[in-house]
């Protein structure tokens, strides 16, 4: 009888300490508004604050205008210590460019920003080490990386629509994926969302957003023939454009050969 007691007591105390392991490892519920919480909005047409002061990954205090400098710039939003998606867009950028043929720091920019106040210049320059190893000839040390304060990341983030929420349950931030285009004054131009992005889409919003400073004369004829759709971030071929186009390039063709006959005709 002693014996049944002892083993019931064993089966009752080995019960508890498993019910209280599993209590401990358990993980919490998602918010019931996380979808609401973390988005991604589209503000085009939105002059971002210019003004405001971040650091580069060299410790440098830097305002977000003084990057700019007259070109097209590639805003990313996210944080270097993110074990998700940020890798992974920063990988879709730097694949992106390096086909583009287009080069950061000359013809545009390159600024990526934490969305983490507790990140500091250090995690900046880690990741673009690691960056610069991972992805060659995407020019990446031409590339802006910043960390801020929680004011000046707040005011960046709301003013190009980034909404995200720490998540307790793995210390981690929760946010969306994409990059978006800055005119050289500073206006949000361009949304792209995702980690990959077409190399294609990806080089006509620069060369929209650089208002003729970038570009060849085929990337201009392709953006009189393409509409931007901002659904779906991408480019897309219209028929009405393009057969305006055509129209433009026979006029001006029946306008070339009409000179041509009558500087023919005066000479006889």
């Amino acid at each position: 009888m002693i014996v049944w007691s002892w083993l019931l007591a064993c089966v009752m105390l080995v019960g508890t300490v498993q019910a209280a392991r599993a209590a401990g490892t358990g993980t919490l519920p998602p918010p019931p508004d996380l979808s609401q919480r973390v988005t991604f909005e589209q503000h085009i047409g939105n002059r971002v604050p210019l003004g405001l002061t971040f650091r580069d990954a060299n410790g440098r205090p830097v305002k977000l205008g003084s990057l700019l400098q007259g070109r097209p710039t590639l805003l990313v939003p996210g944080y270097y210590r993110c074990a998700n998606l940020c890798a992974f867009v920063r990988a879709g950028v730097a694949n992106a460019l390096r086909e583009s043929q287009l080069r950061p720091g000359r013809e545009f920019n390159v600024v990526l920003f934490s969305i983490d106040p507790g990140e500091q210049p250090a995690d900046a320059a880690a990741a673009q080490g690691e960056d610069i190893r991972s992805h060659p000839g995407a020019a990446v040390a031409e590339w802006h990386y910043l960390t801020g304060n929680s004011q000046a990341i707040a005011r960046l983030t709301r003013a190009i629509g980034f909404s995200y929420l720490f998540d307790a349950r793995n210390d981690q931030y929760d946010h969306g994926a994409g990059v978006l285009i800055l005119t050289p004054a500073g206006t949000i131009s361009q949304y792209l969302f995702g980690v990959q992005f077409s190399m294609e889409t990806l080089r006509l919003a620069l060369v929209d957003a650089s208002r003729g400073r970038l570009g060849t004369v085929v990337d201009r004829l392709l953006l009189l023939c393409c509409d931007y759709d901002p659904s779906t971030g991408r480019y897309s071929l219209t028929i009405h454009h393009v057969l305006q186009g055509l129209g433009t390039l026979t006029a001006l063709a029946l306008a070339a050969l009409i000179t041509v006959l009558r500087r023919a005709e005066r000479r006889h």
